[in-house]
């Protein structure tokens, strides 16, 4: 440790002096391992603000979805029959179904249409909707005798914004009137989209109110999982449903691999060419300090310093340089990454966002110490080779 420890120190007062002719050499470095850095910590930004506005859509990974279609409509209690014995088989803890029901609502300003979805509790979870007012269904919501809706900011607005605690109610048309209760408000699922709603189904069934169309079952599974319950799930109902067609497939964003990796490998290479050519920079320097430097080398040689000791020593000197750079860059690299602006443009979908990957700090960290080893390996080995008494007559 002590060999060590004076080789830090040596390296460290050998960059004090020449501090000025390594400066610029070091802010390449910096400012590489900070790009660098930045790819790692921005790619995981955007790929957490990807996965959350596609999980939106498709489901968490892995998110099955299940149906059974043939020349004529499958028995539907049968059908619930089987998904149950399916969820009590396999031990599923998230499920859904997945309905459309178009349908009609009393507002203020007249009556408008409605886009209804017909799902069970399970799905608020399956799906990562963000509730921002109140709250999403519970179990027992569907023993309401009013039934429940989690709304979109669309219907919100347009059935007058109704106070969710003192007056949340809203009168749906059709076969029967009837009397619902706002519970929840998530957001639109874009601009200007037109007024949306959830029901349970169990409730929706009460209050005559069919989809009249193609369902889906859902099922939220573990990655490692999903391709075999997704073969026992379909031999499972095809033995159940005979002659008819039992599709289940991958509905999450993760079904043909990670989108982001590719773009985020390409990134990441052009940012390694970045800290090759401040590598090759802080190399340049190296080889100049230690020409100015042969005949300091040459007497401390003449009085008993081994090969080993000078090599460690100049190679330090761009270790603890580099090292110094790549503190600076990863700190420079987390108050990018960390910014509230920089955050709400890259993850839009994230309403909490990730703390900064440690991966990334190391990678940059790590980086800038190989470039340090790499760029004084070489001056290193020319230092070592030269002979005492050519470097004191130099």
């Amino acid at each position: 440790m002590t060999g060590i420890i004076s080789a830090l120190l040596e390296a460290w007062q050998e960059l004090r002096i020449n501090k000025t002719r390594i400066l610029l050499a070091l802010v390449g470095v910096a400012l590489s391992v900070a790009a660098l850095t930045s790819v790692v910590g921005l790619g995981n930004l955007a790929r957490e603000g990807f996965k959350a506005s596609s999980e939106q859509y498709g489901g968490r990974a892995a998110t099955l979805g299940i149906g059974v279609f043939g020349p004529t409509q499958p028995d539907q209690q049968k059908l619930e029959d089987a998904y149950q014995g399916v969820i009590d088989r396999y031990g599923i803890t998230y499920y859904s179904h997945s309905e459309q029901a178009q349908h009609s609502f009393q507002s203020p300003y007249g009556v408008q249409q409605l886009n209804l979805q017909l799902v069970d509790p399970g799905y608020g979870m399956i799906h990562r909707l963000d509730v921002r007012q109140g709250g999403w269904f519970a179990a027992d919501d569907e023993n309401r005798l009013a039934p429940a809706l989690v709304v979109s900011e669309g219907f919100y607005n347009a059935a007058g914004r109704p106070n969710l605690t003192t007056n949340p109610k809203v009168q749906l048309l059709g076969t029967q009137e009837t009397t619902a209760v706002i519970i929840g408000v998530v957001p639109d699922q874009f601009p200007q989209a037109p007024p949306s709603a959830f029901m349970l189904t169990g409730a929706a069934d009460r209050a005559d109110i069919s989809s009249g169309g193609f369902g889906q079952f859902k099922l939220w599974v573990g990655d490692d999982q999903a391709e075999v319950l997704k073969f026992a799930i379909t031999s499972d109902l095809q033995r159940q449903f005979p002659g008819m067609q039992v599709q289940v497939d991958r509905t999450d964003y993760a079904s043909n691999g990670d989108p982001f990796a590719t773009v985020q490998l390409a990134v990441g290479g052009i940012a390694g060419l970045v800290l090759l050519l401040g590598a090759v920079g802080m190399l340049n320097i190296s080889m100049v300090t230690v020409r100015y430097r042969v005949r300091e080398i040459g007497i401390r040689r003449s009085f008993g310093a081994t090969s080993q000791r000078i090599f460690l020593g100049v190679m330090m000197e761009s270790v603890v340089a580099t090292a110094v750079a790549g503190i600076v860059g990863v700190m420079l690299s987390v108050a990018v990454v960390k910014h509230p602006w920089i955050q709400a443009n890259i993850a839009p979908g994230l309403t909490e966002y990730p703390g900064f990957p440690v991966e990334a700090a190391m990678l940059g960290l790590g980086s800038a110490v190989l470039v340090g080893a790499l760029a004084g390996a070489i001056p290193a080995l020319v230092a070592v080779r030269i002979k005492v008494i050519d470097a004191i007559r130099f």
